[in-house]
């Protein structure tokens, strides 16, 4: 079976467990209920027509192989890093960093992984861009939040270009009898990491009780949370054979991608509560922006990719 064949498969089968989830949401939708339980239905069916989209696109750019999935992120960066920076207090005095940001930063970046120039694109931004950024908005002359706005700047340009594009930067991995399935692996993650999201939401609105971080996400609990990220992990294992991973190795590894995933969405709640907003845009109808999509992602990414990285690739 060829890799496209493969990843047709994989597309098709979520598509169909779409499928009767929308048949589902629907049918529920012209069922009387509390105001709460339709509330909650109305939330799923906005969440289910989101998730169409999102299919839709991911398989649009796999369609174009390993080059449409990087200009698919590269988007995905520059519009997350727009809404990242929107909520921030830079101001005009940092106009050459955030020049630097859009149009050096994330463009350099891609096409560092375009080349698979590992050696750079590993550095770029946690080395070059922290090193530049800082002196460009020094050079304008304006001490006032100096340090917010410099660690702002930072934070969203390693959180929205640096480690969503370790996504596409899987396919550059060179595996030992893996060659010319490395895209599948861009499948995998992407479909452990958002399944997770997926199970938790459900999980926890069908048992959940008890909060994790009711101050950070109230709709996070711990019942949610535990059966969301062992479902993804049984996923993540039966879906071994679309790696180079073993059964066993599948799981591991699926469940070390879950819980930064976890982790990485009360971060990036953490610092939606701090500027007083509940979604980073509005983007994406009944997900709210691109970040909201991406937080399990960004924090993710990495760690997928380097522990593929430094135990299996050549």
């Amino acid at each position: 079976m060829t890799a496209s064949s493969e990843i047709v498969g994989v597309i098709a089968g979520v598509a169909l467990v779409l499928l009767a989830a929308t048949v589902v949401g629907r049918t529920l939708a012209f069922w009387p209920g509390p105001q709460e339980s339709n509330a909650t239905v109305a939330n799923l069916n906005a969440r289910l027509d989101a998730w169409w989209m999102m299919l839709a696109l991911i398989a649009l750019a796999f369609a174009f192989g390993r080059r449409g999935v990087i200009v698919l992120f590269a988007i995905l960066s520059f519009a997350a890093l727009r809404e990242f920076m929107t909520l921030t207090r830079l101001g005009a005095e940092d106009r050459w960093a955030l020049i630097v940001a859009f149009f050096v930063a994330v463009p350099l970046q891609y096409c560092l992984v375009w080349i698979g120039w590992y050696g750079l694109y590993a550095i770029l931004i946690p080395v070059y861009a922290f090193v530049l950024m800082p002196i460009l908005a020094t050079l304008r002359g304006q001490p006032k939040a100096f340090l917010d706005r410099v660690a702002h700047a930072q934070w969203g340009v390693m959180l929205t270009v640096y480690c969503v594009s370790h996504v596409p930067a899987l396919a550059t991995l060179q595996i030992a009898g893996y060659e010319g399935r490395e895209i599948l692996l861009i499948a995998y993650f992407l479909l452990v990491v958002q399944s997770s999201d997926v199970f938790q939401y459900v999980w926890g609105k069908l048992f959940g009780k008890t909060p994790i971080a009711p101050t950070l996400s109230p709709s996070k609990t711990l019942e949610g949370t535990l059966l969301g990220v062992a479902s993804a992990v049984a996923l993540g294992t039966t879906l071994w054979w679309i790696t180079p991973f073993t059964p066993w190795q599948a799981g591991m590894v699926s469940l070390a991608t879950t819980a930064m995933g976890f982790l990485g969405g009360l971060v990036l709640s953490a610092i939606k509560r701090d500027r007083g907003v509940k979604h980073w845009g509005w983007m994406i109808r009944g997900h709210g922006g691109v970040l909201d999509r991406l937080d399990s992602v960004a924090f993710s990414a990495p760690v997928f990719f380097h522990i593929t990285r430094y135990w299996w690739a050549n």
